[in-house]
């Protein structure tokens, strides 16, 4: 930007590339590092998320006038898979599953309107679901993988959500979508809502983000999970702190797939069927998970990142798999200048009750990966 305009214009064209390896005790071929994310596929250097932003950002900070913004953002590689929605370029990965493809991963507009109590912006478009401590895009995300809860979530929403800032403590949201990383236009479109609250004591030590961010009749679906969060972030001192997540999701009237039961539904493609109870055509599928993050900020520069996962797949509807998972990891963030970011990590998983890993013949597996990011 600075070589186009000096930098002087709202509208920037940026984004990064980034790209990682891994080596794991899983050698079986694609897919067998699973449900670990990102990188699905064992040994092999990846190229995970070629990411190009077009955006203008609103002017929250006054409280004059109405303002705008939006968002475009274009995402190429393996990441593809995890970001897709029914009905977006979807035949990529539910039809052709091809081991890197594209998706336009945010496409909305913000209305920022600042009389609305000490503010409200309104967005509409495909964005982001609304919690978490993790996010898709490389930049977002403290560690180079994700945890099992996050790998299993629903990732994007095409509607409409207001955030409202009550006051220097409390935050709402409410919004209004086609359901989990669906389009409109697909026959798995669910009127599906979404509130959440946030409140942050004093001098932001803490905060506590609660958030419903799915749902509606919980019927099956396309991903039609009803997802219940709740997010602590803590301050511990100048350079320590730490974030936990937990969350409870469910869907009701998932077809058995255990081979348990005469004449079996069919899962529709890309929606996972679960391990009902024998002689059950269809039941009901919860899964229970948290994470905790603690993170070291060493200087400007570097970071340590400490991650402990927990999920149980209960009916094995969200990994494939019902069986509980725990994992364990360490990461190191070290910035190259402004605008390389280094990210090596070790993991350990363990699925307790199946082998749920390298293509279901191992119950443990150890990963020493690390991506690079290269921001422009």
């Amino acid at each position: 930007m600075q070589a186009i305009n000096q930098n002087r214009s709202r509208t920037k064209i940026y984004g990064w590339v980034n790209g990682g390896f891994d080596v794991s005790t899983s050698n079986k071929g694609d897919g067998a590092n699973s449900p670990a994310a990102y990188y699905y596929n064992p040994n092999r250097i990846i190229p995970d998320q070629e990411v190009l932003y077009i955006e203008r950002l609103p002017n929250t900070v006054q409280t004059d006038h109405v303002d705008y913004g939006f968002r475009l953002a274009q995402l190429w590689g393996q990441d593809y898979r995890y970001t897709t929605a029914k009905g977006i370029f979807s035949q990529q990965l539910l039809l052709e599953n091809h081991e890197y493809g594209y998706d336009p991963v945010m496409f909305y507009f913000d209305l920022y309107i600042p009389h609305v109590r000490k503010g409200m912006n309104i967005r509409m478009g495909r964005y982001i679901s609304l919690p978490d401590i993790e996010a898709q895009l490389a930049p977002n995300n403290y560690t180079y993988s994700h945890s099992i809860l996050y790998t299993i979530d629903p990732y994007t929403q095409v509607g409409i959500v207001a955030s409202i800032k009550l006051s220097d403590h409390w935050l709402v949201q409410t919004g209004f979508s086609g359901g989990n990383d669906v389009a409109p236009w697909t026959v798995d479109v669910k009127p599906t809502g979404t509130a959440c609250v946030d409140y942050t004591w004093h001098k932001g030590g803490d905060a506590l983000y609660t958030c419903a961010n799915s749902f509606n009749d919980g019927k099956y679906a396309y991903n039609n999970v009803q997802g219940y969060y709740e997010t602590w972030y803590h301050k511990i001192n100048a350079t320590w702190h730490t974030d936990t997540e937990t969350w409870y999701m469910y869907e009701r009237g998932v077809p058995n797939i255990a081979g348990n039961v005469a004449n079996p539904i069919k899962p529709e493609i890309g929606a996972n069927g679960a391990f009902c109870s024998v002689g059950e055509l269809r039941c009901f599928a919860p899964e229970v998970a948290v994470v905790n993050y603690v993170e070291k900020e060493f200087n400007h520069k570097s970071y340590l990142s400490i991650r402990t996962d927990f999920v149980d797949d209960i009916k094995g509807q969200r990994t494939g798999y019902a069986t509980k998972y725990s994992e364990e990891l360490i990461s190191y963030g070290r910035w190259i200048g402004s605008t390389v970011l280094f990210r090596p990590e070790m993991r350990l998983e363990h699925a307790y009750d199946l082998p749920a890993y390298d293509l279901d013949t191992k119950k443990t597996q150890f990963v020493v990966a690390a991506d690079v990011t290269y921001h422009f």
